[in-house]
């Protein structure tokens, strides 16, 4: 339970829309409850007054149910308005709370995590919060505030029928839904844990169709996804079942209170209770099983909740990489590079680097070559100091890259990585991520080096034109000029290419590379490739 402290710690900024919300669903609750029960009187009274031959005030009471009938709306209308706006401020600020505690992570701890199982913390786990107060902590609230209202005044009519109301309420909307919740908590926390496996494969399924259908690996993929999502569509199944045994029992709880009221109401007709008493005290017992009527839902929901709460702190609690030393060195000038006895494994897994060697100096061109997953792109991160080695050293201008804060140590690096990563955006606002303050000549420059000028220049708003979500309208060749060109544009001592030749063909990449190296002047070049094209061309090169 500790996570749902916390997580109303979360909610605090907010916690005027939330009372509000909860006031509004207890006007409108207490309204329908009211009007059941002034009704009930009302029509006893008449009926009584007219077969006795008398006479009644009737606009007192008449204007009491449309006083209740009108509450009953607003109230309503109110607790859907503040409710919802309550539970999407809160949402929008734990997943900007979520995601400022996980971007520090990024890349190196957040390697441990699947992108489909962040996904779905990031989304469906964080969705479950929203219904913690919108299912569980308001329906709680108010209808333990409605329950104690209605006891309270039954009990100031008698005693007893307050004591037998309260009986009923904790006995079918507290008891019975508290320990049916106890037997479906585990049931709930595998629920969640299997819809994010779900997604986990799903997403390996997106990303991985292509190696799926050539390997013929899709029937035995598409058996365990279906058995993953069987066994979800079982545990929702029985978790349904339980919910409508719970919500059947507050039902028939509240057709016995109606009876037990009349039962034990009749012999105090007279003493405790008028004729037309006796109805509206068995209508407010009824009507009052409408503050409980939630509950079994909300018990029954708050195992997925906590688990989903226990996942995202999980995630939000994961210790960043090591933090930059109390005196950081200042900025590196030439930016050498001296690897020594490198070691590096990710977690538990087999080494990726075992006392590797290699040296960068400034303005020399150096190759590593290697076929794909040997660890071409993980020497990058930890030449950025966002992977940090178990063994030897890096060491930059002869300091090691923990001497160095890290942002200050990436101020040596420009890097065209292997995904291009183009945002949704103009050809100008992507190339400007690598130099915000570069004007449109020094983006045609760069643009000319990677041999887009042409392909710029006949389109109709030639850098202002829109290339679609994450570079869609341009090939992969296209992509990957524009990922060069804006790394070109990072005026950084060491220009990183990591597989600069995907989508293009052997000669279309060597005359890239050499276009690139004639216009680097001093600067350092690292080529990372598992290609031979252009290596003819570097000083040196270094096979792993």
């Amino acid at each position: 339970m500790s996570h749902l402290w916390r997580l109303l710690g979360l909610y605090r900024p907010h916690w005027r829309w939330l009372a509000l919300g909860v006031a509004a669903a207890l006007v409108a609750l207490l309204a329908n409850i009211a009007l059941m029960t002034i009704s009930g009187w009302f029509i006893a009274a008449m009926a009584l007054t007219g077969a006795a031959g008398g006479a009644m005030n009737y606009f007192g009471p008449a204007a009491l149910i449309r006083l209740a009938a009108m509450l009953r709306i607003g109230g309503r209308y109110g607790e859907r308005l503040a409710t919802h706006e309550a539970a999407f401020r809160a949402i929008a600020r734990i997943r900007v709370w979520l995601f400022g505690k996980i971007e520090p992570l990024a890349p190196g701890t957040l390697e441990r995590y699947h992108s489909g199982d962040l996904l779905s913390r990031l989304r469906a786990d964080v969705d479950r919060l929203e219904g913690a107060y919108l299912r569980l902590f308001t329906p709680l609230a108010v209808g333990l505030v409605a329950m104690a209202v209605m006891v309270g005044w039954l009990a100031f009519l008698d005693f007893r029928l307050g004591a037998l109301e309260g009986g009923f309420l904790a006995l079918f909307g507290l008891a019975i839904p508290a320990f049916l919740a106890r037997l479906s908590a585990l049931r709930g926390r595998r629920r969640v844990r299997l819809a994010a496996d779900l997604e986990v494969a799903a997403v390996d399924m997106a990303q991985g169709l292509p190696e799926l259908l050539v390997f013929g690996a899709m029937p035995a993929f598409q058996k365990n996804f279906a058995a993953t999502g069987g066994a979800l569509v079982e545990e929702t199944r029985r978790l349904d079942r339980l919910s409508g045994l719970s919500q059947a029992g507050v039902q028939l709880g509240g057709q016995w209170a109606l009876w037990g009221m009349v039962v034990l109401g009749i012999p105090l007709v007279g003493h405790a209770l008028t004729p037309a008493d006796l109805p509206m005290v068995a209508l407010a017992a009824l009507a009052t099983f409408e503050a409980v009527a939630p509950l079994p839902a909300a018990f029954l929901g708050l195992s997925g909740v906590v688990e989903a709460a226990t996942r995202i702190f999980a995630l939000a609690d994961t210790p960043p990489a090591p933090s930059p030393p109390a005196g950081p060195k200042p900025v590196p000038g030439r930016c050498d590079i001296a690897v020594s006895g490198l070691d590096f494994a990710y977690g538990e897994g087999p080494p990726v680097f075992r006392d590797f060697d290699f040296d960068l100096p400034r303005g020399r061109r150096i190759a590593i070559v290697g076929p794909n997953g040997v660890g071409k792109s993980t020497l990058t991160l930890l030449l950025a100091g966002l992977l940090v080695p178990s063994g030897g050293r890096i060491l930059v201008d002869g300091q090691p890259t923990t001497a160095y804060d890290g942002e200050i140590l990436r101020r040596c690096f420009a890097v065209a990585p292997q995904q291009p990563g183009l945002i949704s955006g103009t050809i100008r606002d992507i190339l400007r991520l690598g130099a915000p303050e570069a004007d449109d000549d020094a983006l045609m420059a760069a643009l000319t080096v990677v041999g887009l000028d042409g392909f710029v220049a006949e389109l109709p708003q030639k850098l202002g034109t829109w290339i679609g979500e994450a570079g869609l309208t341009v090939s992969g060749g296209q992509a990957r000029r524009l990922s060069i060109a804006r790394a070109l544009l990072r005026d950084a001592p060491v220009l990183i290419l990591d597989e600069p030749g995907e989508g293009l063909d052997p000669p279309a990449e060597r005359a890239l590379l050499a276009a690139v190296m004639a216009g680097l002047g001093d600067r350092s070049l690292l080529l990372i490739t598992h290609r031979a094209a252009g290596l003819d061309l570097v000083d040196r090169v270094v096979r792993l």
